[in-house]
Order: C-alpha cells, then sequence, then structure tokens
C-alpha cells in the first residue's frame, strides 16, 4: 500500500488576530499565516525574515493540520479572514488548508507578485495580486500574471495592489491597471524605512512616509485617475516595521 505524503508547509510566523494593515481588507480582524520563501528580492522588501534564505533555520515545516490548529487556537475557533501572505505563499501547498478552513467557516485571501499559478487560486475569497513595480528591481512577467488570473477563473474577488514610491513606480500602475480596467486599483505610498529582523518595534520616519502619501494623493489627483483607492499602510503607522502585526 503506497503511503501518502503529508503536505508540508514552510512557515515564517503565524500570527493575530490583529488588522489587515493594507489593500481591500483594511481594518479587517485577520490571523496571518506567512509562509517563508520567496522567488523575488525586491530591494525594498519589508519581509526579509520570510524571504532570505538566511533565515531558513527560523522557517518550520508544518502539515496542513499544524497550520490549522494554529489558526483556529488563535481565533478561538471564531469563523474570520485568514491572510496568507510571504514571501510569495504561491510557492507553498496551501490548498487543502483553504478546503480544510473553508470546511469551518473561515475565508482566506492571498497576496502574491503574480510570478506563480496555481489552481488552487479558484478557491480563494480574495486574490490580491501585486506585481512589483521599477523601483523593486524586479521584471514583471504579464504573462504569469495571466496565468494567475486564468487560474483563479473569475471566482475569488480579486483587486491590483501596487506600492508606488516615485513617477515611475505611478506610470507602471497606471500601465497595470489598463492591462486589467476590470479590477480595482489600490495603491500604497513606498516605506523606505529598512525593516529589521527583530520583534522589537524599530524606527519609521513617519513625516516622510506621509509627503509620499500627499505626494501620491496629488499625482491621482492632477492625473485625473479617480478610480485608484490610495491607502497608507496601516500597520506601519501604528507598529512601526514590527514582525507579527
Amino acid at each position: 500500500m503506497t503511503r501518502v505524503k503529508p503536505v508540508e508547509i514552510r512557515v515564517s510566523e503565524i500570527f493575530g488576530p490583529t488588522i489587515q494593515g493594507e489593500g481591500v481588507l483594511i481594518g479587517l480582524p485577520t490571523v496571518f499565516v506567512r509562509t517563508g520563501g520567496c522567488d523575488f528580492r525586491c530591494s525594498w522588501c519589508d519581509s526579509l525574515h520570510a524571504v532570505d534564505s538566511q533565515y531558513r533555520d527560523e522557517w518550520k515545516t508544518m502539515s496542513t493540520e499544524e497550520v490549522w490548529h494554529e489558526v483556529k487556537t488563535l481565533s478561538g475557533d471564531t469563523p474570520l479572514m485568514v491572510s496568507l501572505s510571504g514571501g510569495n505563499p504561491a510557492i507553498q501547498p496551501l490548498g487543502a488548508l483553504i478546503a480544510r478552513g473553508h470546511e469551518e467557516g473561515y475565508r482566506f485571501a492571498l497576496e502574491t507578485q503574480g510570478s506563480i499559478a496555481k489552481d488552487w487560486f479558484a478557491d480563494l475569497d480574495v486574490l490580491v495580486l501585486s506585481p512589483k513595480p521599477p523601483s523593486s528591481g524586479m521584471d514583471t512577467d504579464w504573462q504569469s500574471v495571466d496565468d494567475c488570473l486564468e487560474r483563479a477563473a473569475g471566482k475569488p474577488q480579486t483587486v491590483l495592489k501596487i506600492v508606488v514610491f516615485d513617477d515611475l513606480d505611478f506610470a507602471y500602475a497606471r500601465e497595470a491597471a489598463a492591462r486589467y480596467p476590470d479590477f480595482p486599483v489600490y495603491l500604497q505610498p513606498g516605506n523606505h524605512t529598512p525593516p529589521s529582523p527583530s520583534v522589537e518595534d524599530d524606527f519609521v520616519d513617519i513625516d516622510g512616509l506621509m509627503d509620499r502619501m500627499q505626494w501620491l494623493i496629488d499625482k491621482v489627483v492632477e492625473t485625473k485617475w479617480f478610480e485608484a483607492r490610495v491607502l497608507p499602510q496601516l500597520h506601519v503607522m501604528l507598529w512601526g516595521n514590527r514582525r507579527g502585526v
């Protein structure tokens, strides 16, 4: 009799409930499952502890049931939104976790840059595609983004979320929106403050962040891009770059 190998998920951290700090679900109480590993290395990455291989010894290999038990414990067995983040969570085998949670009334959101497509995208409740602009130092393969949308098959609520640091990033966001006119677009001013792998709170230049927020609002208004939604990283404003919030 052939044994089925249990699903193994690389997990950087599981935490919450806390509020979702950005994008379409901003302010919503959420439990976060942050997976380890990423196929990108963005210059301004704010979660290197879940991306860079130097932290891989901190990542846990967990079964679907182990992850689910942690989510249920944190939420007190009360269904809520579960955010699958990273790194790039699309690397990990999360389909069984989503199915398990749906059985008990939980909902699932995934944020990914759109570089890896999985069939279980169609089982998500919310799909946040966050292609990376020029300031990240990464190139966008739009065919890969299209593949993600094909796998999602129009089932989850789908939105675009793009970080904007400068004029080139803003032009990139306009291009992305033009490619996918059916999806709401959320713009987020970039956070220049280098993140710390420490769980301790670290300094964030809030004044600088608010200046970039105002600049981005002005750009949207000046260009009459009235369909765009401009939002801050609320969690950064509240807790800086501290992990686990």
